[in-house]
């Protein structure tokens, strides 16, 4: 048996998402199923109305390309989503992969209604209806390669959300009238009016327009030909590109001019103004002013901060982690993430007053690496951990613990100089560099990354007897 199904111009996500799932737990294999509706030579069933047996379980990553690849104009896309699902399911490869042949294709389509979605908030440009109602009314014309308009909408009802506006598109039309918004069927392409503020856009496109730094490929890419026709300021991009090289030698003629007499006083003063580093702070206050402006290595040019310890100044008991993760150098505070929580679940547990106790890392400034929209941690090494040391060293000698607990191997290493295994030191006490004992444990990011139950359960216990052993010997 065969079974159709028809996704609708709107809602095809939802829709998508409902067949698939009836589909995948009766077990219905993805040649069996025509997405396209069943309009072939042989007659086709709809699917089943009651949900199967089976249980499906699909990670978050499948559902994130599934909303985007769905709106490309590719009359497989369905398929292929359930083919990638079939497989997942039955554990057959990883059909996310961009190793993968199923997979690089979704990667691609996703990858293009993304992109388009962008192009629509970039190129799509408003022009006001006249009318004495109490909202201003606009409307708009649009042409996406994908059926992106339903997913990218969004973005105008949050931006233009006191104005009342249409965007009309071949495939589909969408409503945005008294804060509501609806669509309706494909429109033709409307009689918009002129609007005045386009010749305002338009000089002020073409004044900011730099003929030294044209570069024609690029600029293509990011504003393809196929707008042009729809956005203002396109037809002025000709003339511009024939006077470029003109005015590249204008620009060159006039030559750079020299400095005013007494710009170097004024430069002197104003650097002289600027916040300076201590080299010997006399309180652990002045401190943390000097490291707010630290420079002694290169972490503090990607950091959004310094971040400083917190916690009683005169603490008896000190811990040190590694360095901070992305909320904390967004915080500004230490151990605000999810390590942070596990750490203060293991000081509840063991009985350990955070604000009796100063919290802090080993490297003040968080180090990481960019992978699209997130900041991915990366350990400090041993020369940035060095750097670093001289702040710690401050932050012991002012608040001055009768113990400190380094979790992990950074704030170990930090601490004793001692670069040793984490394995055959966790929970033993070494002398610290300062002259202070320090208590090595496992630090709670370890924990969080530990997959087997079991493990984890144990690191947990390590850490809170750890700092249950701490905070007795600190009293």
């Amino acid at each position: 048996m065969t079974y159709a199904v028809t996704l609708p111009d709107l809602g095809p996500l939802d829709a998508w998402r409902n067949a698939a799932r009836i589909a995948i737990s009766h077990r219905i294999t993805p040649d069996l199923i025509d997405w396209s509706g069943g309009g072939g030579l042989f007659a086709a069933s709809p699917l089943p109305d009651q949900q199967g047996p089976h249980q499906a379980k699909v990670p978050a990553a499948f559902f994130d390309m599934a909303k985007s690849a769905i709106w490309h104009k590719s009359p497989d896309r369905a398929a292929l989503l359930y083919q990638a699902l079939w497989r997942i399911d039955r554990r057959d490869g990883d059909p996310l992969s961009s190793a993968d042949p199923l997979g690089r294709r979704l990667q691609l389509l996703a990858k293009n209604v993304r992109r388009d979605i962008h192009k629509m908030h970039a190129f799509v440009r408003f022009r006001e209806l006249p009318g004495d109602s109490a909202r201003r009314r606009f409307a708009a014309w649009f042409e996406p390669e994908h059926h992106t308009l339903e997913p990218g909408v969004p973005f105008f009802a949050k931006r233009f959300a006191d104005m009342d506006w249409m965007i009309a598109t071949p495939d589909l039309t969408a409503y945005f009238e008294g804060g509501q918004l609806r669509f309706g069927p494909a429109a033709a392409r409307p009689d918009l009016p002129d609007d005045a503020s386009e010749s305002l856009w338009a000089t002020y496109f073409a004044n900011i327009f730099n003929p030294a730094r044209i570069k024609l490929d690029a600029m293509r890419s990011e504003m393809p030909k196929k707008y042009w026709k729809n956005l203002p300021e396109t037809a002025l991009i000709p003339a511009m590109l024939k006077d470029a090289e003109a005015r590249v030698q204008r620009m060159r003629a006039a030559g750079s001019t020299p400095a005013r007499p007494g710009a170097a006083a004024v430069s002197t003063r104003y650097r002289a103004a600027m916040p300076q580093a201590v080299d010997l702070p006399d309180s652990l206050d002045q401190a943390r002013e000097a490291a707010l402006q630290c420079r002694r290595c290169t972490l503090c040019e990607k950091a959004t901060q310094t971040v400083w310890g917190t916690g009683a100044p005169d603490a008896a008991l000190m811990i040190v982690g590694e360095q901070p993760g992305d909320r904390e150098d967004l915080e500004g505070k230490p151990f605000v993430g999810p390590a942070g929580q596990v750490l203060q679940q293991a000081m509840a547990a063991a009985g350990v007053d955070p604000a009796a106790t100063w919290l802090t890392n080993a490297v003040k400034h968080f180090k990481f690496t960019a992978r699209g929209k997130r900041r991915m941690h990366q350990s400090p090494d041993r020369a940035e951990i060095d750097h670093c040391r001289w702040w710690l060293g401050l932050e012991l000698g002012f608040v001055q613990p009768k113990l400190t607990v380094a979790l992990g191997a950074t704030a170990a290493y930090a601490l004793t100089g001692n670069a040793a295994p984490m394995a055959d030191r966790q929970g033993r006490i070494e002398q610290g560099l300062h002259n202070g004992p320090v208590l090595v444990t496992w630090h709670p990011s370890y924990i969080l990354r530990l997959t087997d139950a079991a493990a984890q359960a144990t690191a947990r216990a390590d850490l809170t007897a750890a700092l249950y052993e701490a905070a007795r010997r600190a009293t």
